[in-house]
């Protein structure tokens, strides 16, 4: 799934990462398109059990978010 956040203003990002993890099924991944790095998303993804890859390339910030599989 792809989350286009470029753009919107603070929370509205974080507001839109949160609300499509809930649509994530098992072993699925969300991508967001960001404007800046989301720090403050860190602390409330860990909290909730995802795991995250942030990068800065020519596109643009981009934020990977998935689950890891359970053991």
């Amino acid at each position: 799934m792809v989350v286009d956040n470029r753009g919107l203003e603070p929370p509205q990002p974080m507001v839109r990462i949160l609300q499509a993890l809930g649509q994530l099924g098992p072993g699925d991944e969300l991508v967001a398109l960001m404007d800046r790095e989301p720090r403050l998303l860190y602390a409330e993804l860990e909290r909730r059990g995802y795991t995250w890859e942030f990068t800065a390339s020519e596109d643009g910030p981009r934020i990977r978010i998935w689950r890891e599989p359970a053991p």
